[in-house]
């Protein structure tokens, strides 16, 4: 079922970019995340203290990579829900100059560092209890980018086969008007205006409507098989539906809302429309 995904993922990613992005960086952009889709067996350990009633539900977390232009997982992996994320940065294969944005759970800083050796670029929300130290500071454009606070340079330590090694990083600090409080990014990317980097990062929000879409629009509440592999196998089957009507939805000249394309697809499976 993967191979099925992955050969229709291939054969059709042509339609699926999205010609209204205008950053250039969008093209090179990867985007990674993951949902946990609840159990009603234990079949997986979820995070999380148990319940106190002793009664607990299982949970498959699925680890997601996509392509920012095609908004479609180009790479999948599925763990219990216990897993922690940044197991699934190993997986990553994406060519050099590609920019890789997640959110601070996935923070690794060998990864990190090894990311940089190889020329590819990441962004990142930088954990509140990281210790760093301050080296220079960015000047500020006077004329736009208010939202910006700070763009410092940044040194952070890390063990690298039982060694201590330095870290070179940017940091970067905006006031999120809209949320009124200040959002802080870590990055290796010195060539891109500070805004651009939170405007990067902002763009991370398109994989959790992926997820919000898959699940509000596909049968992901209850299983047909209480095992990990009947489980996974409905879970392709979902992103096979999900990218086919993706397709489809591209496909047309009509300006049609996902969610009621799908539902006329489901209630008319059966008939002949057209």
């Amino acid at each position: 079922f993967r191979d099925i995904y992955m050969g229709l993922f291939e054969k059709h990613r042509h339609i699926l970019p999205d010609s209204r992005l205008k950053m250039e960086v969008i093209k090179k952009l990867f985007i990674v995340d993951s949902t946990v889709i609840s159990l009603f067996k234990d079949i997986l350990r979820v995070a999380g203290r148990p319940r106190k009633d002793g009664k607990s539900k299982g949970g498959i977390k699925a680890h997601v990579m996509i392509h920012a232009a095609e908004l479609m997982p180009c790479l999948v992996r599925y763990t219990e829900g216990v897993r922690h994320d940044h197991t699934f940065l190993k997986h990553l294969n994406v060519p050099e100059g590609s920019y890789i944005v997640m959110d601070k759970g996935y923070t690794d800083y060998l990864q990190y560092a090894q990311w940089s050796d190889r020329g590819i670029f990441f962004i990142t929300r930088m954990k509140d209890n990281a210790v760093y130290q301050s080296i220079d500071d960015i000047d500020l454009p006077d004329d736009k980018d208010q939202e910006i606070i700070k763009d410092e340079t940044i040194t952070l330590e890390y063990t690298a086969n039982g060694n201590k090694e330095t870290l070179k990083l940017r940091r970067v600090v905006l006031w999120d008007d809209t949320k009124s409080k200040v959002m802080v990014f870590l990055t290796n990317s010195f060539d891109q205006e500070a805004a651009t980097i939170a405007g990067i990062y902002k763009y991370r929000w398109q994989i959790e409507l992926l997820f919000k879409k898959l699940k509000q629009n596909f049968p992901l509440k209850y299983f047909l098989g209480d095992n990990q592999n009947a489980i996974e196998i409905q879970i392709w089957c979902s992103l096979i539906c999900l990218l086919l009507m993706e397709v489809v939805r591209k496909s047309i000249k009509r300006n049609w809302a996902f969610s009621n394309m799908v539902a006329l697809v489901r209630f008319h499976m059966v008939s002949y429309v057209h």
